[in-house]
C-alpha cells in the first residue's frame, strides 16, 4: 500500500524500515492522515510473517514536533457540536474514542509480537516522543540539539498516547513526574542516563544499528508486560513513592496554584495509573486526557498557541509589499535595551552598529553581547565559533557614518522628546532610499515622534520588551503616517530575528505597556491601601502572574516610572494621573534613592550578587498610610483584582481600536507581561468567566474601588447580547 506521509520499505533480512515524511510541512507531526497511515502500517506489519522487526524513523531533520494543534481544536470543536446535537454523554463518548485513538495505536505497536526500534535522528516532541517509548528499543544520532520531552503541558494539555504510564515505569518516580510536570526538554546525555533511550550513536550508523539490535537480542516485550515487573525506585505506596510523591505536591502547587487542569490531572494519572497494569493505566490516562481536553483552560491555551503560530507566520503583514531582509542595522543608543537589540540582531546573522555618543558606552554595549553569548554556552545551547561569527558582525560607533548603508535604524534612547527630535534631525538626511527608521519608545505616541522626522511614512514603531533576547513579544506600532513598506519591512524584521510579532495602533503606553501599568498601579494602590507588601505580591502569583507587582516595578525600574509619570502629567495635565502614586514615587526616588533592582535598592532590598535572595525592604510599612491586618485581607479578591484590571483596560484597547484582533491582545498580553497561560489571555478570560458574570464583578470593584475597573460599552453590549471574543 501507498501511504502519503510514510515510507514503508522490507529488506530481504525481514526488517521494515517505516520512515516518516509529513508531505508539505517541515517537520513531522501526528496528523490525522499520519495518524490513520500508522495504524494501518502497524496492522499490515502484524499481519505479515515476512516482516521480523520494525525501524521507525524520520525523513526530517527532527523526528517529531508533537500533535497538530488545528486538529485538537477542530476535535473540540466537534465536541461542542455534538453537545448541542446529541447530549454531554455522547459527545464525551466521542471525545474519549478521539482521544484514545493514537494510545491504543502505540499499544498495537508494543504488542504486535514483532520487535520495533524508534530510530531517532532529531528531536522527538510531545506524541513524537510517545510513539518512541511504546518502541521496545530507542536508538538516537549523535547530536548535540537534539532533544526529548513533553512540552504539551505548556498549552494546556496533558501526555495522551502512553507518557504518563511509560516514564515512570522507566524512570524513578521523581524524576518522572519532573519530566511530565515541568514540559522542559531533556538533552541526548541526560536521556540516556535515565534510560529514557537505550543508545546513542554516529547518525551514519543509525540505521545500521537499530536493525542489528533487532537482528541480534531484539526484545519484542516491554518490561511493564512481563511477569515481575518492579518500578525503578519501588511502587507507589514504597517510602520512595510517597516521599516523590510530598516533593511533587509542594512543586505542584508552588507552580501552578492549581490553575492547570493539566498539570493535576497528570499527578492523578501518576498516582492511579501506577497501581494498575499497563492497559488499565492507559485507560485512566485517555479518560483524564480527554477531561482535560473538555476544559475551557485547555481550550483557550490552545487557541493562544494557535494564534502565535499565526502571528508568527506573517497573519499581519501587508501581502502586496514584497518580501525583505535587514542585511545591515543600526541600532542608536546603545543602553541596556539598545545593546540587547544589537545582539539578537547580530545573532539573527545581521550586521549591526551601535551608535552612541561615548566609544566607552558602545564597547560596553557589545561586550553585552559577549556576555550574553557566553552564557548561552555555559547551558551548551552556543559554542564559541557561534559567538566569534556573532560578535564579528557589530561594530561600536559614536558618529552617524554607517547609517547611509543600512536597511533599518532603530531609535533607542532616553523617553525624551527633544533627545528624540535631536536623533531624528542627524539621522533623516543620511538615511538612503528604501531605508526604515523605527522608535523604541516605551511610552510616548508614534505619531507625535514622528511629527519631528519628517518622512512619517518611513517611521514605525518597534516596542521591544526587556531583555529583548529571553522576551518573545514586539509590538509593531503604526503612527498616523506610517506606510505599508515601514509596516512591512518591520513585520520581516521581527520574523528574521525569531519574535513574535503582534499590530498595535498609535497611543500612549501603546497596548502591552498600558495592560502591565494597570496591574502594577493596581498593586501600588493595595499598597497604598494598607495591604502587607508579601500579601501583595503572594496574591499576584495566586492569580497566575509570574512575578508580582511590586517586584515588576524594581525590575522596570522605578526612576523609569518616575519619569513617565511626570511626562503624562506634562503633556496631558495633572489629572492624567495619580497623585497619590506620584507622591510615593518621589518619596522612593527622590527622597529614598530606591531606583529598583538597577541599584539594588526599590520595594526590594537586593543584595549583591551570590550572597542570598532579594526581600522586601522593612521600611515600606513606614510609607503606607494605613495598615490592614493580613488576617483580614480577602486573598480571592486581590487576586481577582489583578486580572480583572488588566482584562478592562484591555477591552478599552479594543474599544478604542488600538487592538482591532482578540488574538493580538491575548498574545500580546501572555508573552509581553505575562498574564496567566491558563486564562488564554487577557480577552479570552473575559470569555473564561462569560461576559455578563465579569460585567457584573467590574461593577462591584467599580463600587468599592473606583472607575478604573468601569467596563468600556464594548463589554456592556456583549454582556447584554451574551456575546464572547471568540
Amino acid at each position: 500500500m501507498i501511504f502519503q506521509n510514510f515510507q514503508v520499505e522490507v529488506a530481504s533480512d525481514g526488517v521494515a524500515l517505516v520512515t516518516w515524511s509529513n508531505l508539505g510541512r517541515s517537520t513531522n507531526v501526528l496528523d490525522e492522515t499520519s495518524t490513520s497511515e500508522l495504524e494501518q502500517i502497524v496492522k499490515e506489519i502484524i499481519a505479515d510473517d515476512s516482516v521480523k522487526g520494525v525501524v521507525i524513523t524520520s525523513g526530517k531533520e527532527n523526528f517529531c514536533a508533537g500533535g497538530d494543534l488545528p486538529l485538537l481544536e477542530s476535535t473540540n470543536r466537534e465536541y461542542i457540536k455534538a453537545m448541542e446535537e446529541e447530549g454531554e454523554l455522547a459527545a464525551t463518548q466521542m471525545l474519549f474514542n478521539r482521544s484514545r485513538r493514537l494510545s491504543l495505536a502505540f499499544r498495537s505497536i508494543e504488542t504486535s509480537g514483532k520487535p520495533w526500534v524508534a530510530a531517532i535522528n532529531g528531536t522527538a516532541l510531545g506524541c513524537g516522543f510517545e510513539l518512541t517509548l511504546c518502541c521496545h528499543y530507542r536508538v538516537a544520532a549523535d547530536n548535540p540539539v537534539t532533544q526529548v520531552g513533553f512540552p504539551e503541558i505548556k498549552i494546556g494539555l496533558l501526555q495522551g498516547a502512553g507518557g504518563t504510564q511509560r516514564v515512570p515505569r522507566i524512570v524513578a518516580l521523581e524524576d518522572a513526574i519532573q519530566i511530565l510536570l515541568k514540559g522542559q526538554p531533556v538533552n541526548l546525555p541526560r536521556a540516556k542516563a535515565l534510560k529514557l533511550i537505550d543508545a546513542v550513536v554516529p547518525a551514519a550508523d543509525l540505521i545500521k544499528r537499530a536493525k542489528d539490535w533487532i537482528k541480534g537480542s531484539g526484545d519484542a516485550v516491554s518490561p511493564w508486560d512481563k511477569q515481575g515487573f518492579r518500578f525503578p525506585a519501588g511502587p507507589i505506596y514504597s517510602p520512595a513513592g510517597k516521599s516523590a510523591f510530598r516533593a511533587a505536591n509542594a512543586l505542584y502547587r508552588r507552580d501552578t496554584y492549581d490553575n492547570y487542569p493539566a498539570s493535576r490531572a497528570v499527578m492523578s494519572c501518576v498516582y492511579e495509573g501506577l497501581q494498575l497494569p499497563i492497559d488499565a493505566a492507559l485507560r485512566v490516562e485517555s479518560r483524564y486526557f480527554t477531561s482535560v481536553l473538555r476544559s475551557k483552560e485547555a481550550r483557550a491555551m490552545i487557541r493562544s498557541q494557535i494564534s502565535m503560530r499565526e502571528l508568527e507566520q506573517g497573519r499581519c503583514r501587508p501581502q502586496d509589499v514584497p518580501p525583505s531582509k535587514v542585511r545591515k542595522l543600526a541600532v542608536i543608543g546603545a543602553g541596556f535595551m539598545g545593546a540587547s537589540i544589537g545582539y539578537v540582531s547580530a545573532r539573527a546573522g545581521i550586521e549591526v552598529v551601535l551608535i552612541t555618543r561615548h566609544q566607552q558606552s558602545a564597547i560596553k554595549a557589545k561586550a553585552y553581547a559577549k556576555s550574553a553569548f557566553d552564557d548561552l554556552i555555559r547551558k551548551g545551547r552556543a559554542n564559541e565559533n557561534e559567538r566569534d561569527e556573532a560578535l564579528s558582525r557589530i561594530t561600536a560607533a559614536t558618529d552617524y557614518a554607517a547609517l547611509p548603508q543600512c536597511d533599518l535604524v532603530i531609535e533607542s534612547v532616553f523617553e525624551d522628546r527633544k533627545s528624540k527630535a535631536d536623533v531624528y534631525a542627524k539621522a533623516q538626511p543620511l538615511l538612503k532610499d528604501g531605508a526604515i527608521f523605527a522608535s523604541n519608545t516605551s511610552s510616548l505616541p508614534i505619531s507625535s515622534l514622528a511629527g519631528t522626522f519628517g518622512n512619517q511614512g518611513i517611521f514605525v514603531g518597534l516596542h521591544f520588551f526587556s531583555p529583548a533576547e529571553k522576551m518573545r513579544l514586539v509590538e509593531v506600532i503604526l503612527g498616523k503616517n506610517t506606510g505599508k513598506l515601514a509596516l512591512a519591512t518591520a513585520l520581516d524584521y521581527v520574523a528574521q530575528i525569531g519574535k513574535t510579532p503582534i499590530l498595535v495602533k498609535d497611543s500612549r503606553g501603546f497596548f502591552a505597556n498600558r495592560c502591565v501599568r494597570r496591574y502594577v498601579s493596581e498593586g501600588i494602590e493595595m499598597f497604598l491601601e494598607g495591604v502587607p507588601p508579601a500579601a501583595i505580591e503572594n496574591c499576584a502569583k495566586m492569580a497566575g502572574m509570574p512575578i508580582g507587582p511590586l517586584s515588576l516595578a524594581d525590575e522596570v525600574a522605578l526612576d523609569l516610572r518616575l519619569q513617565i509619570m511626570k511626562a503624562t502629567e506634562a503633556d496631558l495635565g495633572p489629572n492624567a494621573i495619580d497623585p497619590g502614586q506620584k507622591k510615593l514615587m518621589v518619596e522612593l526616588v527622590e527622597n529614598q534613592g530606591r531606583f529598583g533592582r538597577k541599584n539594588g535598592r526599590g520595594f526590594y532590598d537586593y543584595p549583591e550578587k551570590g550572597n542570598g535572595k532579594k526581600h522586601l525592604w522593612q521600611g515600606l510599612a513606614n510609607l503606607q498610610p494605613r495598615h490592614i491586618d493580613s488576617d483580614r485581607v480577602d486573598t480571592g479578591e486581590l487576586s481577582q483584582r489583578f486580572l480583572i484590571v488588566q482584562s478592562v483596560e484591555a477591552a478599552r484597547a479594543i474599544d478604542e481600536c488600538i487592538i482591532t484582533d482578540p488574538r493580538d491582545a491575548d498574545v500580546g498580553s501572555i508573552l509581553g507581561f505575562g498574564y496567566p497561560p491558563f486564562t488564554g489571555g487577557v480577552l479570552s478570560y473575559i470569555d473564561l468567566v462569560g461576559a455578563d458574570r465579569f460585567v457584573e464583578r467590574c461593577r462591584k470593584l467599580e463600587a468599592t474601588y473606583g472607575d478604573r475597573f468601569t467596563p468600556p460599552q464594548l463589554l456592556e453590549n456583549m454582556a447584554k447580547n451574551s456575546e464572547s471574543f471568540y
